[in-house]
């Protein structure tokens, strides 16, 4: 009776954590482009990369009727955030004018509008290893 148990209590253990375990994906997408040109550039990032170093993962998208979308694959569980560029002259970077105000549109997982780069705190979420759906509006 003891090893049954035990057989049990492991094989639910393994249930449980087994499934965090898996990486998932993250569908991105953007509703409310302005206009057709250029490219909507998409970026995962987890704390340490935030605005630091390259993203954890990338994407890029056409646009097509003012709406955008990339999936980011094998995702392991952990907490991210999600910057999104429209790049509208293909130049693979946000541009700035004199006064160093963004050019072309941007959005963050949070959709926040706040003036000044994004920051962790108003992007972030916990992504459980499932399938998540996110929209990013500019």
């Amino acid at each position: 009776m003891k090893t049954i148990a035990v057989l049990v209590a492991m094989l639910l253990g393994s249930l449980m954590f087994g499934q965090t375990d898996n990486p998932g994906s993250i569908t991105v997408s953007v509703p409310n482009i302005s206009s057709d040109q250029g490219e909507i550039l998409f970026a995962l990032y987890s704390e340490d990369t935030f605005l630091k170093r390259k993203p954890n993962f990338a994407g890029k998208s056409l646009v097509e009727n003012g709406q955008a979308s990339v999936k980011f694959e094998n995702v392991p569980v952990g907490t991210y955030a999600i910057i999104v560029l429209h790049d509208k002259n293909s130049n693979g970077k946000m541009d700035f004018d004199t006064a160093g105000i963004p050019e072309e549109n941007y959005g963050t997982s949070g959709n926040s509008m706040i003036y000044g780069p994004p920051s962790w705190g108003d992007s972030k979420f916990d992504f459980d290893g499932s399938e998540k759906s996110i929209e990013i509006r500019f």
